[in-house]
């Protein structure tokens, strides 16, 4: 029953890849159904249509609208299938029991009902001061009935919602945060004035300006009452943030480093101490100034790119010229670009030429040459010419989109450690506190310390034990890292993956189109007796018209080149791994490997077996060609290995790649001889789809982090047991962006070193960063406790250890060049 499931669907997508040009998707999808005797019909409708807020076949309202769908009479079956590059909701029906116009009723009803109740929001929310303040806005949140998900980035500055609006309102959601203090805005705007962009810093100057002239006053002037009230200026503009946010947490019951180091202030105060305790929260508050200052420089270089989308476009409709907003544009529009302009969309040169600077998408170092049947990319910088461009994606769903998007998906993952250092936290903090009671009570209870001393050496440890460096140390090397990628055109899809990176082993590569150029062309024809070679060229390409296969694709060029004219084939169906079957006036045609043939029944003359034995001996691909159940001839091509690949992998290995593997599924003789020519001894061919899952999995077991590099289509399944998918050319393929772990924008090899390096880098700066922060603590708690270390050195310190860390988690955004020292580093493990 699965094999006719996977079959019926498998028709439907071959006869969608293979639409005429002029035809639009989404027409075919809404018109077209396939039918097999044991699930009925069968019909795919857009996921995007269906649930437009929806932005991963992941989230839990595709699993709700399944369980819906499935309980309907007539439905067989309904689950989620990918086709064309796009998710699709696959529905097999009775046609007895249900219409195809009642079907899609259905879906579109039941969607409506669960968008309407089951809401996504991504809310700016500003006033946090520590990742303590995510923390806390997550743990109130979650007790708030009808609140399915929350997450809150500190770093990114960002509340991810998703409700019941049965249950609860956005309305309720802002108003419960602001109860907390902070501020709620949608949509995301800048605050006006440098004062209201920079509050915090500013308390914090009014704070260090009045604890410099209290100090004068006191120490110099001898005029203490003067001073007290300076003081006092002092204690509240600097006070004043920690204070606010730790008192809302603790009514709660949690309980914040805030707190904690206005309570030491505090104590410091009733010691008469005034000047530690001004010191100690204007060092604070400046301090959180300052770590806001890093997080808001990276969160910038990600917002670069949402300020490449003009807003605006130059349309040609029914002969005349219009300027629209791009949000109303739509598939088939014809756009006009001029020099020196961004472009508004994603799209086909339709006419002129110019160069394009891709750098923004893709990292590409150099413009590149565009003409017509071209694709450029929404935000790209036209060069001298004029181009006129189809739209072939909306507003919504072009590239630049679904980058910015997926970073912002990925500012909400926390990297690993973060959560362990989370979670780490809660017990810290209590036992913490419990060692600066007894530093300030139990050397007075024994007589071994006067009261005061024994307070004010209680409050230095409170000050030294305060965990503000480790807290901030992941987010802001976390966000940092990734606004790097995004300069690069590399995308990481989170601090998990980034931490992944620094790690790896070992790498295995497809061959074609990662390590070759993935446009293989035909080198050979050979025709059984008695058929000529054109004969079998022409049978081959009225099966291959029109599938977006590279092999295909050599094919159809070799015979338009040679003046050899072929309709498209009546039905395509794919065998994967063996080729392709397909129907010609009438005639079965078989494209591919030995083994399709085989299976199909066609007996293999021997003269054509030792034929291919020898083209094979050369490192040429061989596909044979059968007409109904005779063989008729023999196809080679080669791919020639990317110029760039044999440095590339050298560079892999100088950032300590122990390993690097060819997975693929093209001929031994073909992959050995390429791997031989880039010097790689590790060779794995003639794989299916589930061999490379193997080979990846065995990888896995000798090396434990493995990074998989394809295409993210036909690697996907490999690429998902790797410890990290990467695929290559992103730009042009939605299905690498929604299945890769890391995409890497342009289709240039030497990105790959720079996104390991990137990983490598960040963990490098990650480890420092904590370990700064934990021998800082280990060194001044003994300090402290023995009175060597009093309330000021510990302040300056503690606060010193969390500039530091911030400023080295900005290196990563410091340095421009992808080669420089920063990003040249080997594996620090």
């Amino acid at each position: 029953m699965e094999v006719a499931w996977a079959r019926c669907f498998e028709r439907v997508s071959l006869q969608l890849r293979g639409r005429p040009p002029g035809q639009s998707r989404r027409s075919l999808i809404n018109g077209n159904t396939a039918v097999t005797p044991a699930t009925g019909e069968t019909v795919l409708v857009e996921l995007p249509l269906v649930l437009p807020q929806v932005g991963s076949e992941k989230d839990q309202c595709v699993d709700r609208l399944l369980d819906r769908v499935k309980a309907k009479r007539g439905i067989l079956k309904a689950h989620v299938k990918r086709a064309n590059g796009d998710w699709y909701f696959c529905l097999h029906y009775d046609p007895r029991e249900l219409s195809l116009a009642e079907v899609r009723r259905l879906v579109e009803r039941e969607g409506a009902a669960i968008s309407s109740r089951y809401r996504h929001e991504s809310l700016h929310i500003t006033d946090m001061d520590c990742a303590d303040c995510a923390l806390s806005i997550e743990h109130i949140l979650r007790r708030v009935e009808g609140l399915l998900t929350v997450s809150v980035s500190y770093p990114a500055e960002r509340l991810y919602v998703e409700y019941d609006s049965h249950l609860l309102s956005l309305e309720e959601i802002v108003r419960r945060v602001r109860q907390l203090g902070y501020t709620v805005e949608l949509p995301r705007r800048e605050p006006r004035g440098w004062i209201r962009r920079h509050a915090e810093l500013a308390r914090a100057m009014v704070s260090g300006a009045s604890l410099a002239l209290a100090f004068l006053l006191d120490e110099v002037l001898h005029l203490p009452r003067e001073a007290l009230g300076l003081y006092l200026v002092s204690y509240f503009a600097g006070g004043w943030d920690a204070t606010k946010h730790g008192l809302l947490a603790l009514a709660h019951l949690r309980l914040e480093v805030d707190l904690l180091m206005v309570a030491a202030a505090a104590g410091a105060a009733v010691l008469g101490h005034y000047p530690e305790g001004a010191l100690l929260l204007f060092l604070f508050s400046l301090g959180h100034s300052l770590e806001k200052f890093v997080l808001v420089r990276a969160r910038r270089e990600i917002e670069t790119l949402s300020r490449l989308r003009p807003e605006r476009a130059r349309v040609r409709r029914n002969g005349e010229l219009l300027e629209l907003p791009v949000e109303e544009l739509l598939r088939g529009d014809v756009v006009i670009v001029r020099p020196g302009e961004r472009i508004p969309v994603d799209g086909k040169v339709v006419s002129g030429a110019s160069e394009v600077d891709q750098s923004p998408i893709t990292g590409e170092s150099v413009p590149v040459a565009k003409g017509a049947g071209d694709p450029v990319l929404q935000g790209s910088l036209n060069g001298p010419g004029t181009l006129e461009i189809e739209v072939d994606r909306l507003a919504g769903d072009t590239t630049l989109s679904r980058m910015l998007r997926l970073i912002e998906q990925a500012e909400s993952r926390k990297p690993r450690v973060q959560l362990v250092l989370e979670r780490f936290q809660r017990v810290y903090v209590p036992l913490a506190l419990a060692l600066v009671f007894c530093v300030a009570v139990l050397p007075p209870l024994l007589g071994w310390l006067p009261w005061k001393t024994a307070a004010l050496r209680g409050i230095a440890v409170l000050v030294a034990l305060s965990p503000c460096a480790l807290v901030v140390a992941a987010p802001a090397t976390t966000l940092s890292a990734l606004a790097r990628g995004a300069q690069e055109g590399i995308l990481v899809k989170g601090g998990t993956i980034l931490q992944s990176l620094g790690v790896l082993r070992a790498i295995a590569f497809d061959k074609t189109g990662t390590l070759t150029r993935g446009r293989p062309e035909v080198v050979e024809v050979v025709g059984t007796p008695g058929i000529a070679a054109g004969r079998v060229l022409e049978v081959a390409a009225s099966a291959a018209m029109g599938v977006p296969h590279p092999l295909s694709e050599a094919i159809v060029r070799k015979a338009q080149s040679s003046g050899i004219r072929t309709g498209p084939p009546r039905e395509v169906r794919a065998r994967p791994g063996m080729g392709l079957v397909a129907t010609v006036d009438g005639r079965r045609i078989a494209v591919g490997n030995r083994r399709l043939l085989e299976e199909l029944g066609c007996p293999l003359p021997a003269e054509i077996i030792r034929m291919e034995e020898g083209m094979r001996t050369r490192g040429i691909t061989v596909s044979w060609v059968a007409v109904d159940t005779d063989c008729v001839g023999l196809i080679g091509f080669r791919d020639s290995p990317r110029p760039e690949a044999r440095s590339v992998l050298a560079q892999l290995r100088a950032l300590g790649i122990e390993r690097v593997a060819v997975v693929s599924g093209d001929a031994y003789p073909t992959v050995h001889a390429i791997a031989q020519e880039l010097g790689i001894d590790d060779v794995r061919a003639e794989l299916l789809p589930e061999g490379k899952v193997e080979a990846v999995e065995d990888l896995v077991r000798a090396f434990r982090t493995v990074a998989m590099v394809g295409d993210g289509v036909n690697d996907a399944p490999a690429m998902a047991r790797a410890t990290v998918g990467i695929a290559m050319g992103a730009s042009g393929s939605e299905m690498a962006l929604d299945t890769a772990d890391v995409a890497l924008m342009s289709d240039e090899l030497t990105h790959l070193p720079s996104a390991i390096a990137l990983g490598r880098a960040s963990r490098r700066i990650l480890l420092q960063n904590l370990g700064l922060s934990l021998i800082v603590i280990a060194i001044l708690v003994p300090l402290a406790i023995t009175g060597l270390a009093g309330i000021p050195l510990a302040i300056i310190l503690h606060e010193g250890t969390t500039l530091i860390v911030g400023l080295n988690a900005l290196r990563l955004l410091v340095s421009r060049s992808p080669k420089s020292n920063l990003m040249d580093s080997r594996d620090p493990s």
